[in-house]
């Protein structure tokens, strides 16, 4: 019994791990784009600096989606949580972790280049206010989660491909309404930079947009697909580390077998022990001498 809590205990760690690590590099790409265009000049385009986000999660869910779910969004994991794929007790440990990896990634930003660019932080565009910028990242996060669901879903049974799909949206989402809101569409990357520059005053629309979206595209999951909570959906949304490991344990006691069946075929049929052999020889001579005594 202890060995099994200590085996939950250290998957879950693991799992933690894998939300904070991969959130860090979200963020240190997100909000790094600006801070080196800032260094540079100008050298890195709005259209570099939106890419590389989508970039880097389709890399992190293709990399490390099988450990924890690579949610990296508190949104995300609202919407999960909601569609019943992901456990409610552990969405606070997940939400923490996000937001302490994408604080680490702006403190090493500042550290290593200074407050400049902002830290990359999102606010709304010139000339627009607050409401408008929340709206906008509400509908952003509509179709982001609605991506995430829908590919997440054993409906679909996309795989792999689901990387490309959220990784792509990110990215045209960028393209289109980043001079509005930034297109953060993620509270954890909005977080970040306002806690190390100490500036709240737009956070809320960070929170406020992104988790309506995602309570918004889970009812229009629930419309397309019904209920959650299939094979798929949790695997996508939990992680299935533990598949992964009792199938590569299954597969390194297959080849095992293998390898013990072709040793046994390449040394032949099986001998009788050694003590059996001479009784059997024993046996037969004596036969033959009974039979020499008749002639």
């Amino acid at each position: 019994m202890r060995g099994e809590v200590a085996s939950v205990g250290k998957k879950q760690l693991r799992r933690l791990f894998a939300e904070a690590f991969g959130t860090f590099l979200l963020v240190l790409v997100g909000a790094g784009g600006p801070v080196v265009a800032a260094l540079s000049h100008g050298a890195v385009s709005r259209n570099a600096a939106v890419a590389a986000p989508g970039l880097m999660v389709m890399a992190i869910i293709l990399f490390m989606g099988a450990v924890s779910g690579a949610h990296l969004n508190p949104a995300v994991t609202l919407g999960f949580t909601l569609r019943g794929d992901f456990p409610l007790r552990r969405a606070p440990a997940y939400v923490l972790a996000q937001l302490a990896g994408a604080t680490l990634a702006c403190l090493l930003l500042w550290a290593v280049y200074g407050k400049v660019g902002a830290l990359g932080a999102t606010t709304p565009g010139a000339g627009i206010a607050d409401w408008k910028a929340m709206v906008t990242e509400l509908m952003l996060t509509v179709g982001l989660v609605s991506t995430i669901l829908g590919t997440a879903s054993r409906a679909q049974n996309v795989g792999p491909l689901s990387a490309v799909a959220v990784g792509g949206y990110i990215v045209l989402a960028g393209l289109w309404s980043s001079p509005i809101s930034g297109a953060s569409m993620n509270p954890a990357r909005s977080f970040g930079p306002d806690v190390v520059l100490g500036d709240f005053s737009h956070l809320w629309v960070y929170w406020v947009g992104p988790a309506a979206g995602g309570a918004i595209a889970v009812g229009i999951a629930w419309l397309l697909r019904g209920r959650g909570g299939d094979a798929g959906g949790v695997a996508a949304a939990r992680g299935n580390l533990s598949e992964h490991q009792a199938t590569l344990r299954a597969s390194r006691a297959d080849s095992a077998d293998a390898r013990a069946v072709a040793c046994r075929t390449r040394s032949g049929p099986s001998r009788r022990p050694r003590g059996r052999r001479l009784r059997g020889v024993l046996r037969r001579s004596g036969a033959d001498g009974s039979a020499s005594v008749a002639r």
